[in-house]
């Protein structure tokens, strides 16, 4: 055997060692265990209706920056790439906005929950402040509407008024719900009364209300699903253009006029998208 074929023998078994070295550091350092660790503040940004801190703020853009650049350095090339992370901190905003309506609509789901718990530890014998503790404590609230509930009575525990509990309460959801929750709580407290008949009577109205809400959005659900449909149908057509001949939409866009109506056509599609949206959109 020569020297050449010893040597390349010798570096094969070096390499295996190495491989076997760097799998064996792999799995101590858990990659994926730091890499959570280090996207968990700006993946968990805007739970639980907290604000937004700005080093969650930044390391949710610098994340949304990335990986639009990498998804445009695949689909198209560098430069779209990098024109597509210029719109990080849009997609960041967005990400935020529809976690802060989710949120907000799972605590407002919960109001008559609240409501009906509270009713039940008033016409028990507690106090007010006795009966957010105890409707929070009882585990019949559930969710975002649990878990501000449980803050509010922490509050209370802690030895804040009643008044400005139950108002950082309403303040933090910012729902006409919680509002007449806490009004209903606060009034009726100075004024005397069935405070639990009427926490009743405003669960049942939140009840009925999400009812009706839910109704209309049944109702309107084939409009928008329509004009989505219709909206992505041009899309769909420039799409399977391209696959069945390479380089059409490039074309099509190379002379001025072509390029102009395409823009205008595109334009159109989005602002008939947005009207029909907001048209079919159910207020809360």
């Amino acid at each position: 055997m020569s020297g050449g074929a010893l040597l390349a023998a010798g570096a094969a078994g070096c390499g295996v060692l190495a491989a076997w070295e760097g799998i064996l550091a792999l799995e101590a350092a858990r990659p994926g265990a730091r890499l959570a660790r280090l996207l968990r503040p700006a993946l968990s940004a805007g739970r639980g209706g907290r604000p937004v801190t700005s080093p969650e703020r930044r390391r949710l853009v610098t994340l949304a920056a990335l990986s639009l650049v990498a998804g445009g350095w695949l689909v198209a090339g560098p430069v779209v790439g990098l024109l597509a992370a210029a719109a990080g901190p849009a997609a960041a905003g967005a990400l935020l906005r529809v976690r802060a309506r989710r949120w907000r609509a799972e605590a407002v789901a919960g109001a008559p929950a609240i409501a009906r718990s509270m009713a039940d530890a008033l016409a028990g014998g507690h106090s007010v402040r006795g009966a957010v503790a105890e409707a929070a404590r009882a585990g019949g609230v559930e969710g975002a509407a649990g878990n501000e509930l449980r803050r509010a009575a922490a509050s209370l525990a802690l030895g804040e008024h009643t008044d400005a509990a139950l108002d950082a309460l309403a303040r933090r959801v910012a729902d006409p719900a919680f509002d007449t929750i806490v009004a209903a709580v606060l009034l009726q407290r100075e004024a005397g009364g069935d405070l639990a008949g009427l926490l009743r009577t405003v669960a049942t109205s939140l009840e009925a209300g999400a009812r009706v809400r839910a109704e209309a959005r049944s109702a309107t659900a084939q409009a928008r699903f329509t004009a989505l449909v219709v909206a992505l149908l041009p899309a769909g057509a420039a799409g399977l253009a391209e696959l069945a001949q390479p380089g059409y939409l490039a074309s099509l866009i190379a002379e001025p006029l072509p390029a102009a109506l395409a823009g205008g056509a595109l334009c159109l599609e989005i602002l008939a998208l947005v009207l029909v949206q907001r048209l079919a959109r159910v207020p809360a």
